[in-house]
């Protein structure tokens, strides 16, 4: 267990401390020994849907590109935050350096407003294949995926280039204890001595390009497809579109609802504690739920995976027999 006496020998006075996801309870290694099998869930279940996109030509389209990098961000995601906590829970040691404080919180705001922009492009692609079909071809050929993926890494690496310097330049209190399992910008400004209203200032303007321009774009789309669901004469028609765009508008739901919670909702709506846990939510649990969701209520991945276990299957029965 953390001991704060153990690490103020190993820690230097411009070293951070992360108090972990769990803190000093009882049953703190149980609970991190579950978030570290959520951990390896969220590596094999992106890692396999990045695979399968990658291999089988029936995926090969925009909406399955879009999800193998929302895979590929939240494989990233869930890496950048979670080892360090495990680690530190594993060794006794929860310090971090200031510039390994910066890094984690670079790559995390980056991630995260990249998914932001992602989902939304995701949901231009529904509007354009279902309200569009005979554009579709036109509005999402490869180039234009391709620009829309680039713009949102690119943007990403701008909101994380923007916030994270102003956030680590602040000066910080003799208090260097940050109550969260990882550097997150409002845990970490909580500890500065000095006024933060330029940081909240830019904190909100990024959360209104990051966050609310896509909700508007999202909504749109999904206002215009409902509209189109609704006119539609074929009930198995009907059936075909919701189940196109309802998996995504449920990881919509689950990761705009816990991000306008803990950026845009004014601090006395919530405490350091609450903000934690809704943290872990979408850092954690999110990176699970997307691929089940995606992949289990997806028949064509389940008919790819299928396809491809059973080609290893007869690959290794063939390798048996030669044998």
């Amino acid at each position: 267990m953390y001991s704060g006496s153990q690490n103020s020998q190993n820690q230097t006075s411009s070293d951070f401390i992360l108090v972990g996801l769990f803190g000093e309870t009882k049953h703190a290694l149980l609970l991190y020994t579950v978030t570290f099998i959520f951990f390896l869930m969220a590596l094999a279940g992106n890692a396999l849907l990045i695979i399968l996109v990658h291999l089988e030509p029936r995926l090969h389209t925009p909406m399955y590109f879009f999800i193998s990098q929302l895979s590929l961000m939240d494989l990233m995601y869930i890496s950048v935050t979670v080892p360090k906590m495990l680690l530190g829970q594993v060794t006794g040691d929860h310090t971090i350096s200031p510039s390994g404080c910066g890094i984690q919180m670079f790559f995390y705001l980056t991630l995260a407003g990249a998914e932001f922009l992602l989902l939304s492009a995701t949901a231009y692609d529904r509007y354009a294949a279902i309200c569009r079909p005979l554009h579709y071809p036109l509005l999402m050929n490869q180039r234009v995926c391709g620009c829309l993926v680039s713009g949102c890494w690119f943007v990403g690496m701008v909101d994380g280039f923007v916030v994270t310097p102003i956030a680590m330049n602040f000066p910080f209190c003799h208090s260097r204890k940050i109550l969260s399992f990882f550097c997150e910008a409002p845990a970490l400004l909580k500890l500065s001595c000095s006024d933060i209203s330029l940081y909240k200032m830019i904190m909100y303007l990024c959360c209104v390009l990051m966050v609310l321009i896509p909700i508007v774009v999202i909504s749109s789309s999904y206002a215009l497809i409902l509209h189109l669901i609704h006119r539609m004469s074929l009930s198995e028609s009907r059936r075909k579109a919701f189940a196109t765009c309802s998996s995504h508008m449920t990881v919509v739901l689950l990761f705009f609802g816990a991000a306008i919670y803990t950026y845009m909702l004014p601090d006395s709506y919530h405490t350091a504690e609450q903000d934690m846990m809704v943290s872990a939510f979408y850092t954690i649990i999110t990176p699970v739920l997307n691929p089940l969701i995606y992949s289990l209520r997806n028949k064509d991945v389940t008919g790819a995976l299928r396809s491809r276990m059973q080609s290893g299957l007869s690959l290794g029965k063939v390798v048996k027999r030669k044998a």
